[in-house]
C-alpha cells in the first residue's frame, strides 16, 4: 500500500507543477488610488514592494533616470520619460508656440499664450493694443485650479512671478446656460513606433454658476469661469446627476448634440487631430528620452501613459486645448466616476497584455548574457553583433504580435494614430529633428536667465526707490529741525530750565560748561529721536505689492473654502441675518440680484421663498423680537 501511495504522489507531482499558474505582480507604493489596486486584482495581479521583480509599477509621479535604468526587460511603468514636455503648462505653451511658427494653419487650436516673466514684454505690447481682452493667469506647474485667476487689468499681473498668461476664451459653447469642458482620456502604448488611442467615453465637467461674459465685477467668481471639479465641488449649486448634473458622461453630450443636429463626427475628428498634433510637438524629445533610458527593452515596450486632455469648445464648435494632465485623477467620489474610470482601467489592462513576457525566461537570458560577456573576452564583439541582429528580428516579430493583440482587444478605445490617412502628419515629424533637443535645452536655459535677471532688476529697483524716499524724508526732517521754531525751542534759557531739573549748578565753571554742552547735545539728539519716532517711515513699493498679493490670496482662499457660506447659513438658521447682511453677502452666494431690498425681512422672504409660509412666519416673529430689542436698547441709551 505504501508503494502504491508513493507512486500516486509521484504521478501527481508533475501535474501540480504544470498546473501552477504564473501570477503577475504590481507595485503601487506611490499610488494613492484604490481603483488601480482593485482592477489589478481582477487581472490576478499581486501587490509587491519596490525591491521585488514586479511586472508593473504604477506611480502618480513622473519617473526619474535611476528608476528607468534599474528596470528589467519584462517590466513596465505607467509614464514615459520626457512627457512633461506637454504636461507642464509652461513647456506645453513653449512647444505649441514653436510649432505655431512652423505650421501656423495647423497649430491654431490653443489660446494665445505667454510664459512669464520671459515673454512679459510681448504680453504687455499685446495687452496695450487690446484693452478689452480678459486674461487668465495660471501657475506654470499647478493643478486642480489652484492659483488660477482672471483679470482685465495688466497691472494686477506680477511680472516677476513664473506664470502662464492666456487670452481668456470669453465665448464658449454653453449647455443649459453653463460653461463646460471635456476630460478626454488618451492612451499611448508605444513611443517608437508611435501608437495613440482615445477612450470613447469621458467626463463633461460643468461650472456651477450660469455663465456671463467676464466683467470687472464677476472675474473673481470661480464657480462661473472655472470648470475644474476640485473647485466646483465646494459650491452649494453643485448637482450630482448623470443626466442633468455638474458632471456628465461624454456619451450623454454626444446624444444631446445629435438631437440638436450638430455634426459629431466632424467635432471628434478635429479633437483627434488636435491630440495627435499636441503629442507630435514633443515627439523628438519623447523618442530621444525613451531610447536613452530603455535601450535594452527589445521584448516589450517599457512604458505606457494615460493622459487627460482638457478641451473647451467655443460657440463656433471649434475645440481648443486648455492643458494636458500627466496623472489624471482616478478618484471615485461619484458613481459616474466609478463607471467611467473603472471601465477605462479595465480596457487599458486588457489592451496592454501583461502576460506576453515570460519573467523567468528573460531573467535566465540576462544571466546567461552576463556569463557570456565575462567568459568570452576578446570574441565578445562578434557575438554581440550577431546577438544584436538576431535580437532586432525577434523584437520586430514580438512587436507585430503585440500590435495584433491591441487591434483585437481595443474594447472601448479607438486608435487615432496610426490611421488610414496618417500621411497628413508626416510633415510634423520633420521639425529639424537634429537640433530640436538642443533648442529645447537652450530655450530652457535662456528662459531661466531672463527670469533671473528680471527678478533681480525688479528687486533692485524697489530697493533704490525705497532708499530715495527714505533720503527725501530725512532731508525734510533736517530742514524742519533747522527751522526758526526749533531754534526757539532749543534756546539757552530753555536749556537752563531743563538743566535745573537735574540740579546742575548755574555757577560758570569748566565742569558746568561741559555739563551744559553735554545736556545740549543730549537734548538735541533726544528731540531728533522723538521727532523721528512720530514721523512715518517711507513705504517700500515691493513690500506693499507683496502685502496686497497676500491679502488677495487670503480673500481667494476664504471665498473658495466655504467658510463664509457656513457662517451665512448658520446666521440664517438662527434668525440673526438682517436685510443689510443679505445684501452684503449676497455677492458670494449668487442670490437673485434682481430682487430689490425690501423694508422688512418678511417681504424679502416672501419673494425668496413663496412656498415656505411656516418658515416665513417664524422668521417674522424673530425679526419683530429683534426690532423690539433694538428699540429697548435705544430707549435705555436715551435714559
Amino acid at each position: 500500500m505504501d508503494e502504491e501511495n508513493n507512486n500516486i504522489d509521484n504521478n501527481k507531482s508533475p501535474l501540480k507543477k504544470k498546473n501552477k499558474k504564473k501570477f503577475l505582480t504590481i507595485c503601487t507604493s506611490n499610488c494613492q488610488y484604490d481603483i488601480v489596486r482593485r482592477v489589478a486584482a481582477r487581472f490576478g495581479m499581486k501587490e509587491v514592494s519596490e525591491e521585488s521583480n514586479w511586472n508593473l509599477y504604477w506611480t502618480d509621479m513622473s519617473i526619474g533616470i535611476e528608476r528607468a535604468k534599474d528596470m528589467k526587460r519584462f517590466q513596465k511603468i505607467n509614464h514615459f520619460p520626457g512627457m512633461t514636455e506637454i504636461c507642464r503648462k509652461d513647456l506645453l505653451a513653449r512647444n505649441l508656440n514653436r510649432m505655431l511658427k512652423l505650421f501656423p494653419k495647423d497649430y491654431n487650436f490653443f489660446p494665445k499664450t505667454w510664459c512669464l516673466p520671459a515673454a512679459y514684454g510681448e504680453f504687455a505690447a499685446y495687452a496695450k493694443k487690446r484693452k478689452f481682452k480678459t486674461f487668465i493667469i495660471k501657475p506654470e506647474s499647478g493643478c486642480q485650479g489652484r492659483g488660477i485667476y482672471l483679470t482685465k487689468n495688466m497691472k494686477e499681473i506680477k511680472p516677476q512671478d513664473r506664470n502662464i498668461c492666456q487670452v481668456y476664451l470669453s465665448k464658449p459653447f454653453l449647455l443649459d446656460g453653463f460653461k463646460f469642458d471635456l476630460r478626454v482620456y488618451v492612451l499611448i502604448t508605444s513611443c517608437d513606433p508611435l501608437r495613440i488611442y482615445v477612450y470613447n467615453d469621458g467626463l463633461v465637467r460643468f461650472a456651477t454658476c450660469r455663465y456671463k461674459e467676464p466683467t470687472n465685477q464677476n472675474t473673481s467668481n470661480v464657480f462661473m469661469h472655472l470648470t475644474n471639479y476640485s473647485v466646483n465641488k465646494h459650491s452649494r449649486m453643485y448637482i450630482s446627476d448623470e443626466e442633468a448634473g455638474s458632471k456628465r458622461k461624454i456619451s450623454h453630450l454626444n446624444k444631446w448634440l445629435k438631437n440638436h443636429d450638430i455634426d459629431i463626427n466632424k467635432l471628434w475628428r478635429k479633437i483627434d487631430e488636435m491630440i495627435v498634433k499636441t503629442i507630435l510637438s514633443a515627439y523628438p524629445v519623447l523618442k530621444h528620452s525613451y531610447h536613452t533610458c530603455f535601450s535594452m527593452h527589445n521584448i516589450t515596450h517599457a512604458c505606457f501613459e494615460i493622459l487627460g486632455f482638457d478641451i473647451l469648445i467655443d460657440w463656433k464648435m471649434k475645440p481648443f486645448l486648455l492643458e494636458v494632465n500627466h496623472s489624471p485623477s482616478f478618484h471615485t467620489d461619484a458613481p459616474i466616476d466609478k463607471d467611467v474610470k473603472e471601465s477605462l482601467l479595465m480596457d487599458t489592462f486588457q489592451l496592454l497584455n501583461f502576460n506576453e513576457c515570460d519573467k523567468k525566461k528573460i531573467l535566465e537570458e540576462d544571466r546567461q548574457r552576463v556569463r557570456d560577456r565575462l567568459l568570452q573576452g576578446i570574441n565578445i564583439k562578434d557575438s554581440s553583433t550577431n546577438d544584436s541582429v538576431d535580437g532586432t528580428k525577434a523584437s520586430n516579430e514580438v512587436f507585430r504580435e503585440q500590435f495584433k493583440w491591441e487591434d483585437q482587444h481595443m474594447g472601448n478605445f479607438r486608435r487615432i494614430y496610426p490611421c488610414f490617412d496618417d500621411d497628413k502628419y508626416q510633415s510634423f515629424f520633420i521639425q529639424g529633428i537634429a537640433s530640436i533637443y538642443q533648442n529645447t535645452l537652450s530655450s530652457k536655459a535662456r528662459r531661466e536667465e531672463i527670469a533671473k535677471t528680471h527678478r533681480e532688476d525688479t528687486i533692485n529697483y524697489s530697493k533704490e526707490d525705497g532708499n530715495k524716499k527714505l533720503n527725501s524724508k530725512l532731508d525734510n526732517l533736517k530742514v524742519a529741525l533747522e527751522s526758526p521754531n526749533e531754534v526757539k525751542k532749543n534756546n539757552p534759557s530753555s536749556l537752563k530750565k531743563n538743566i535745573n531739573k537735574f540740579n546742575i549748578p548755574l555757577i560758570p565753571s569748566k565742569k558746568s560748561n561741559t555739563l551744559i554742552e553735554q545736556s545740549k547735545s543730549s537734548l538735541s539728539s533726544s528731540s531728533r529721536n522723538a521727532s523721528s519716532l512720530f514721523t512715518p517711515s517711507p513705504i517700500n513699493e515691493f513690500e506693499e505689492k507683496e502685502r496686497r498679493s497676500s491679502l488677495a490670496e487670503r480673500d481667494f482662499i476664504i471665498k473658495n473654502s466655504g467658510i463664509i457660506e457656513l457662517i451665512y447659513s448658520a446666521m440664517k438658521k438662527n434668525g440673526s441675518l438682517r436685510p443689510s447682511d443679505i445684501k452684503k453677502y449676497g455677492l458670494y452666494y449668487k442670490l437673485d440680484e434682481t430682487l430689490e431690498l425690501p423694508e422688512s425681512l418678511h417681504d424679502y422672504q416672501k419673494k425668496l421663498y413663496p412656498h415656505n409660509l411656516t418658515g416665513i412666519e417664524s422668521d417674522k416673529k424673530r425679526f419683530e423680537s429683534m426690532n423690539k430689542e433694538d428699540s429697548n436698547a435705544k430707549n435705555f441709551q436715551l435714559l
